[in-house]
């Protein structure tokens, strides 16, 4: 909901603001070639701008709802806002809280939040002025409409704020949860192997939420895995892409079907750590092969046979590169609602044969020697050689 006019959207972030002067004006910058990325992505109209602390989008009152949702898709945005920009006087701000009563007010207690921007040499009011004039205004508006008005600042079931700035004021009426985080660029990239489960997606989004592009690697599993297993896993990818479209997030797909093949025939319990280490060999190849820095997989302790605390150490060790767990310590739960508002589960819940792989009594204290002297020869130079030239998918993109 915005208020009538609105032409502007309050873009805020969080972490960026303590970070230093140099600093955080580089992630700012960054911040704001996403939002443009964004935006053309979408063909919505909008020119950005940037203060210490805000973003801005100043765009039409046609695209404003839909500048907003943009903004609020953006690693590194904390919340985000459709307001109308006026002059950042009483007058004028009193006059739009008048007009966005009368337009947007649906019953129940209202209260007004302001914050004003600069001293008492830039303003001839304070914030409480704001709030007291503001709310006179609005309370006479009320009883225009034949309304009977109440005040509630605990718990209002209407709410105007106003932000006062030097230059301009804003008026608006909500503000919408971003992800948060740290602008996407900010870091440098990793690989993120993609199952098309619901782990994988949520790990990669995380990543991503902390400034870090993702290179995304499918293995194709072959028989084991078939059309609908990586198919979940593009559907993964494309969701992914559609909050980062000045990245590169082709699916880099590995043709994994002769080391699950060998796998399956020439070993038993310690297969499934094997073909873990195979696919941390392969990500480490595209890593090296990309200009990434580590591997980011949607392990958590103790989730499966193969992420008890002594496998995951049993399988690093194949790899040189740091693995970055974002989901950990997770609940499967708290990760189940994460891939629902990516919108990334119901795809993942398609149902694929790629638990057929593992054996019935699998490992779950694995001895690093004993999984590499069981393992079918050259396996980690198989990962590296089909690694080397991966096909490449170009995720479709996603209407908004």
């Amino acid at each position: 909901m915005h208020p009538p006019g609105a032409d502007v959207v309050v873009v805020r972030h969080g972490e960026v603001g303590v970070k230093s002067d140099q600093v955080r004006m580089k992630m700012e910058f960054q911040l704001q070639e996403n939002l443009n990325a964004l935006l053309a992505d979408r063909d919505l109209t909008g020119d950005t701008g940037c203060e210490r602390n805000r973003l801005y989008v100043r765009t039409t009152e046609d695209n404003v709802e839909a500048a907003t949702d943009a903004a609020t898709d953006a690693p590194g945005v904390v919340s985000a806002s459709p307001a109308r920009s006026v002059e950042p006087s009483m007058e004028a701000i009193t006059e739009t809280l008048e007009a966005t009563t009368r337009e947007c007010y649906d019953g129940g207690p209202f209260a007004v939040r302001a914050r004003r921007a600069g001293g008492d040499e830039i303003h001839e009011f304070t914030s409480r002025d704001i709030e007291e004039r503001g709310g006179s205004a609005i309370w006479n508006a009320i009883e225009a409409m034949g309304e009977t008005p109440t005040v509630d600042l605990d718990d209002p079931a209407f709410t105007v704020y106003v932000e006062a700035r030097p230059d301009e004021a804003f008026v608006f009426l909500e503000k919408r949860s971003g992800p948060g985080g740290l602008p996407l660029g900010t870091q440098e990239p990793l690989v993120a192997l993609i199952s098309g489960g619901i782990d994988s997606p949520v790990a990669a989004w995380q990543a991503m939420t902390r400034g870090a592009p993702i290179l995304p690697v499918y293995v194709d599993l072959g028989p084991y895995g078939g059309p609908d297993h990586r198919a979940r896993a593009e559907a993964a990818v494309r969701q992914l892409a559609r909050h980062a479209p000045n990245f590169d997030l082709d699916l880099r797909v590995i043709d994994g079907s002769e080391a699950v093949e060998r796998l399956v025939t020439e070993t038993a319990d310690t297969r499934m750590l094997s073909l873990r280490r195979f696919m941390y060999r392969a990500a480490e190849t595209v890593a090296r092969e990309e200009g990434a820095v580590g591997i980011v997989t949607g392990e958590a302790i103790g989730q499966k046979s193969s992420q008890t605390t002594a496998n995951l150490a049993a399988t690093d060790a194949v790899t040189d590169l740091p693995i970055h767990r974002p989901l950990v310590t997770m609940d499967k739960t708290a990760v189940t609602e994460q891939a629902r508002t990516l919108e990334t589960y119901d795809d993942a819940t398609v149902p694929a044969g790629c638990n057929r792989i593992a054996p019935d009594n699998p490992e779950t204290r694995g001895d690093p020697a004993a999984v590499r002297a069981a393992e079918p020869d050259e396996l980690l130079e198989l990962a590296e050689r089909v690694a080397a030239e991966p096909e490449r998918v170009e995720p479709p993109r996603v209407d908004h």
